[in-house]
């Protein structure tokens, strides 16, 4: 999930304007994580199980 859509529970205003100490620390916490920092491992396992499968068939398909 991005900062950008999160209210804040503290001060009732959007993470992104970072108006208050927990809005800043959770926008900068969001930040560092990067692209895949929210998902969970089974997600992370699950990408890669059809990464894999699009690319078996994608190689099926080539050799057919």
């Amino acid at each position: 999930m991005t900062y950008d859509r999160l209210v804040c529970a503290n001060c009732a205003s959007p993470v992104s304007e970072g108006r208050c100490p927990v809005c800043r620390a959770s926008r900068e916490r969001l930040q560092q994580e990067g692209m895949f920092g929210g998902l969970t491992p089974a997600a992370l396992i699950a990408l890669l199980v059809a990464l894999i499968a699009v690319a078996v068939l994608a190689h099926e398909m080539a050799t057919a």
